[in-house]
């Protein structure tokens, strides 16, 4: 006869097996349950413990647990690191043929990687910047082209550092955007021609901004768990085949993977010693879901060669337009580029989000942001595995809003997107996520909308798209 504990985690294996507590969803509390089965709380925590042990459930620290969702996982890359041609991008008449057909707002939107308005603070954010244009109305008329920064938004970043290292605030040059906090280390620390060493796969929008400069990608074999081969890079530097590195080391877009520590101590010290420059995107770091942020590759960085760039816009307010590089030993090049380039971002905005940050609005509400887009993942990534062929294998993203999901090999995402649009439904194709076109049978989807009814039918949808034209005789592609 099976112990107490056995028996509560076999019947609660049960609920979780019939879908009455489905992935991402909080289990009733240790003392409800101890308190509904008229058992002891040590006896239900040696059952949620032995869930834990088959893989059902997850403790998240002062949330409780959580239904686990157990993916198709995603197959590796090779062991061997292996290096193609640097290559010219050409993504951006595909890029924007596709971004036209997904503007449609009838559309189920799950291609652009941003949160909705429901998860964002808007209420708080009005009140402050009410509060700040009453406290000093003349940051809405004040315009300068030299002073990039406001004085306390700077100050803010500096403390919001301080769990990983010091900053000096020098090296703080602010920005309309993370976007264009790349585009400036970029123009800062490269050439048109020049040959940037890029994850693979990674963010369009980097590919976007390598092509719009003239320049060369060399795509570096990634890992979906534990990002770039540092191997694969270290030849690359060896060989002298790139003049800058732009990566993404937390919570990758569209992977969701996190870089373990002891790369990102390798890779600091590896573009140390070549000399090159690192750009690190860390505008997802604030949405890892491990139990404490992850720190950047900037925290290990001696050189000054790491050029780290993010921003508010994913967790705060994306119209406020505003984010910053800690340029490291380039920051007056970026300085200076910026300053001709677009002038000084609002110094009203940047005093709002200086506000903001500085009590403890920030922080509860990444911490709202982490519980809500882990179990939106969970949902969304149950719901793909239920409706997808069996082929199909989805990502474990450990930060963000996406999730990265592998097609049969036959199956085109390019013509799956035109389909999927008549039918009502926007993703992003997995060839925007290459220099080299890669990716041809792999889709993102942005798991930052609420579940509902309508998600759900969309998820639907898609696979039995991706069903019949997997089942299709011959190979689907989509007109060039």
């Amino acid at each position: 006869m099976s112990n107490l504990y056995e028996q509560l985690a076999n019947e609660l294996g049960g609920l979780i097996a019939n879908r009455v507590f489905a992935p991402g969803d909080r289990l009733p509390s240790i003392r409800h349950l101890a308190q509904q089965k008229r058992l002891s709380v040590s006896t239900v925590l040696q059952a949620l413990r032995l869930m834990e042990d088959r893989g059902l459930v997850e403790a998240r620290p002062q949330a409780g647990y959580y239904v686990r969702h157990r993916p198709r996982m995603m197959a590796v890359m090779n062991d061997a690191p292996q290096l193609q041609e640097p290559a010219f991008v050409g993504i951006q008449n595909l890029l924007m043929r596709v971004l036209k057909a997904n503007e449609d707002t009838a559309l189920v939107q799950m291609g652009s990687s941003w949160p909705l308005g429901e998860m964002l603070p808007m209420k708080r954010m009005q009140k402050t910047v009410a509060a700040v244009a009453r406290r000093d109305a003349t940051l809405l008329s004040a315009v300068s082209c030299y002073e990039t920064n406001y004085p306390e938004f700077a100050r803010q970043i500096v403390r919001r550092a301080i769990d990983w290292g010091h900053v000096d605030p020098n090296e703080i040059v602010v920005t309309g955007s993370c976007t264009e906090a790349i585009s400036l280390c970029l123009r800062a620390v490269a050439k048109p021609g020049d040959t940037i060493a890029i994850e693979s796969a990674t963010y369009f929008v980097l590919l976007q901004l390598i092509e719009s400069l003239g320049m060369k990608a060399l795509e570096i074999p990634t890992h979906p768990k534990t990002g770039p081969s540092i191997d694969a890079l270290e030849l690359a530097l060896n060989a002298s085949l790139v003049q800058a590195v732009l990566l993404i080391p937390n919570a990758n877009n569209p992977l969701g993977c996190i870089m373990p520590e002891a790369n990102k101590q390798r890779l600091a010290a590896l573009v140390g010693k070549h000399n090159v420059p690192l750009i690190e995107d860390d505008v997802y770091g604030d949405l890892c879901f491990t139990p404490e942020r992850p720190w950047p590759v900037k925290a290990y960085d001696a050189s000054g060669n790491v050029m780290l760039c993010s921003s508010f816009s994913k967790a705060v307010s994306p119209g406020a337009r505003v984010g910053y590089v800690l340029a490291g030993r380039y920051a007056q090049e970026v300085a200076v580029l910026k300053m001709v380039s677009s002038g000084a971002t609002s110094h009203f905005f940047q005093a709002v989000l200086a506000d903001f940050l500085t009590g403890s609005a920030y922080g509860n509400q990444l911490r709202k942001m982490r519980r809500a887009l882990s179990q939106r993942i969970a949902r969304m990534s149950d719901a793909i595995c239920a409706a997808f062929p069996q082929q199909c294998t989805v990502s474990e993203p450990q930060g963000g809003f996406v999730v990265w999901v592998s097609l049969p090999g036959q199956v085109d995402a390019l013509a799956l997107h035109e389909r999927a649009i008549a039918q009502g439904v926007a993703f992003m194709p997995g060839q925007l996520f290459s220099a080299s076109g890669k990716y041809s049978n792999y889709l993102r989807l942005n798991c930052g909308n609420a579940w509902s009814p309508r998600v759900e039918a969309a998820i639907a949808t898609l696979g039995e798209l991706v069903h019949r034209e997997a089942d299709r005789p011959g190979v689907l592609r989509s007109a060039a």
